[in-house]
């Protein structure tokens, strides 16, 4: 059965809130508990490990779900609650800033995995804006990309435990400490990775006008 690595150990400073992100409140809960309790939705789920700030407390939140210390960076966070998960593959890697991941994406992600020769398959969008490459220097435009081969990447993204694991003993601290996706050093290791189409509301609440339009979204979902 699969298990779960719900990354919930942002600090939030941009948020503007004064706590860790994930215990933001959206509708009345903890920004983690929208997630959590899609996954454990899931009937393929075993369990599930939470990765909190340094410090940050929380309620009980119900049989199968392990709460661990995050990292310092993501995939620091990633490696800790894949230690502390336990058994159990595939592993479905989430942010629990994008709370508004619905049950049927992550059913599709893990139905893809199940069909594919890939390693991991990655929830993602297609890109509508045009996107330029810019110099770092003097901000010059450099070239200008085909959008119609690009595709903006999201969580849930899904493993195969062997091939996750493997990154993140092999990969060397400094690429972690930089890594913003974990299906990246899949990409790096030579691995192969799969996209499934997500849907435009999994938004990433990463500043004040996301944490408004959570609002607004949750508004629209609660009777």
């Amino acid at each position: 059965m699969a298990v779960a690595l719900l990354v919930a150990a942002g600090r939030g400073e941009r948020l503007g809130s004064g706590r860790p992100k994930a215990l933001v409140l959206i509708g009345g809960r903890p920004m983690f508990e929208w997630s959590l309790r899609t996954l454990q939705a899931l009937p393929s789920l075993h369990r599930v490990a939470v990765a909190l700030p340094p410090g940050a407390e929380i309620d009980a939140i119900g049989d199968g779900v392990v709460v661990v210390q995050g990292g310092a960076t993501r995939s620091h966070s990633v490696r800790e609650a894949l230690r502390a998960v336990g058994a159990g593959d595939p592993v479905i890697v989430h942010d629990a800033a994008r709370p508004f991941a619905q049950l049927e994406l992550f059913e599709r992600a893990l139905a893809e995995l199940d069909r594919g020769d890939v390693d991991a398959v990655v929830a993602a969008v297609p890109v509508a804006d045009t996107i330029k490459e810019v110099a770092d220097d003097d901000r010059t435009v450099t070239r200008t990309l085909d959008r119609g081969r690009l595709w903006a990447v999201q969580t849930p993204q899904v493993f195969r435990r062997e091939a996750l694991e493997r990154v993140m003993a092999e990969s060397p601290e400094e690429l972690l400490a930089g890594a913003t996706d974990d299906a990246w050093l899949i990409e790096r290791a030579g691995g192969s990775v799969a996209v499934v189409r997500a849907d435009p509301s999994n938004i990433k609440i990463t500043t004040e006008f996301d944490l408004r339009l959570a609002q607004v979204l949750i508004s629209e979902r609660q009777p």
